[in-house]
């Protein structure tokens, strides 16, 4: 399966809108699940979902964050996503990714991933915050990580999965 673009697969084909709050983000929907859109309109924020593919690059000042979701597969797939990701890096949008939408961020940033033995897949995978022994539990479903010595320099890690010392 991670031969083929499974996230052209889940996307949506569209942009969409949802809520109505002041504060307005664009969502990159690499297989984004309801219930993260939902948090977000509960929240007061507007949310606008577009595919994959989607060039948003033109748009960026009509939104205060970029959301990179979740989704299947590898994410050195994402070739298009990748692409206006690292053409955003050079605005002074704050920018999230879940999973995915982290690895993501990272091939933009020129850092490589890496395919997990195993994977993390399960709830309960315990994230240690780094520098210190904080652990928080996480719900994970990703076979993808991004490997630590090829992030960029000015680039640190947060959060590192406690089972196999991987950057989460």
């Amino acid at each position: 399966p991670n031969a083929t673009n499974l996230v052209g697969e889940v996307s949506c084909v569209t942009p969409e809108w949802y809520g109505d709050g002041r504060k307005q983000v664009l969502l990159v929907d690499c297989g984004v699940k309801l219930s993260i859109i939902r948090n977000l309109t509960q929240r007061g924020v507007r949310v606008k979902r577009v595919p994959w593919d989607y060039n948003f690059t033109k748009e960026l000042d009509q939104f205060d964050g970029i959301l990179l979701s979740n989704g299947p597969g590898d994410p050195a797939q994402c070739k298009a996503t990748i692409q206006h990701v690292r053409a955003a890096f050079r605005t002074n949008l704050p920018q999230f990714g879940i999973c995915l939408g982290s690895q993501i961020q990272g091939l933009a940033a020129g850092a490589k991933t890496y395919k997990l033995k195993y994977g993390h897949r399960a709830q309960n995978q315990p994230c240690v915050l780094e520098g210190t022994q904080r652990c928080v539990l996480t719900s994970q479903n990703h076979g993808f990580a991004v490997k630590e010595n090829t992030l960029p320099q000015a680039w640190r890690v947060l959060y590192r999965n406690a089972n196999d010392g991987s950057i989460e």
